[in-house]
């Protein structure tokens, strides 16, 4: 049997990623009962950290030890791969001893050469392309406040970045419309907008992307790597930040969507992001239920 990779929304289907969504929000029900769901008992996740994050690491830890299995964090600094040892080497090696491996890192290429080599199920933790595992924590949180997000409108505002592709991927998978407002210079890249044609409008004017709209997702100005362009982006992103001016055009049950950290004051404004609209401490928490629904789809640990 071929081993399945969760690089990007795209190595699955709609209604496998419907699947994992769905399953998410039964693991979340199952956790706040209390119950113990162990249907990993002696398998180990591997989790490769060339960027630093809380959610992503917390999420996937916490999640193999509420399933039954364990954790392994890896930093470059701890692991050959820090004294130059080939990524295909290190594939080779760590897939023959953990179960899966989750790495968090910057090119994309390092994901895809690393899976190309392993003989355990991949997954992206975040890239410089794509974060599919908040994808995957976003669709199910808005599910779970709004239903089915098929045929709503998702308004991005802000970059082009990682996050913004992981939504165009997404509104593609699961046919729903997205208008990404964004200044010139920092559009999405033209690969990702190209393959999801007909779901996803570029606009420049912020009001005019929220305006129906029945989410209103962002991110920071500056994603980490970028620290130094933080005063060239915070001029030009000045005109796009989220704030109740900007809420006030979105449908009157639209929802507000971070993947955080947040900046309050630049991206978003304080009384958004702690406002009544805002899921994202929801959103938060089911990077938790949605990896863990993740881990038993590539372990096919479902039962």
């Amino acid at each position: 049997m071929s081993v399945r990779h969760f690089l990007s929304l795209r190595d699955l289907s709609g209604d496998e990623l419907r699947r994992i969504i769905n399953r998410a929000s039964e693991l979340k029900a199952i956790q706040h009962r209390g119950d113990r769901h162990t249907p990993l008992p002696g398998k180990t996740l591997g989790m490769i950290f060339e960027k630093s994050s809380t959610r992503t690491r917390v999420s996937f830890e916490v999640g193999m030890a509420q399933l039954g299995g364990h954790a392994l964090f890896l930093s470059p600094r701890d692991t050959q791969l820090g004294r130059g040892e080939p990524i295909e080497d290190t594939a080779r090696v760590l897939s023959r001893m953990v179960d899966a491996v989750m790495i968090r890192t910057f090119a994309h290429t390092t994901l895809e050469r690393f899976a190309a080599h392993s003989r355990v199920p991949v997954i992206n933790g975040l890239s410089d392309d794509i974060h599919p595992c908040q994808l995957l924590a976003d669709l199910q949180t808005y599910q779970e406040h709004r239903g089915d997000i098929r045929g709503r409108t998702v308004a991005w505002i802000g970059d082009g970045n990682n996050m913004c592709h992981s939504w165009i991927n997404a509104a593609a998978q699961l046919d729903f419309k997205l208008r990404v407002a964004c200044p010139e210079g920092y559009d999405p890249d033209a690969r990702f907008v190209e393959a999801a044609a007909g779901h996803v409008e570029i606009v420049r004017d912020r009001l005019a992307a929220a305006t129906d709209a029945d989410l209103i997702t962002t991110d920071v100005w500056a994603s980490m790597g970028q620290e130094d362009e933080q005063a060239k982006r915070a001029a030009a992103f000045a005109d796009y930040q989220v704030d109740a001016t900007l809420m006030a055009k979105a449908s009157k049950d639209a929802v507000f969507m971070h993947c955080l950290p947040a900046h309050r004051g630049e991206e978003v404004s304080a009384e958004v992001i702690d406002g009544p609209q805002s899921v994202v401490w929801d959103e938060a928490e089911n990077r938790l239920h949605a990896q863990k629904a993740l881990l038993e789809f590539l372990l096919d640990a479902y039962r």
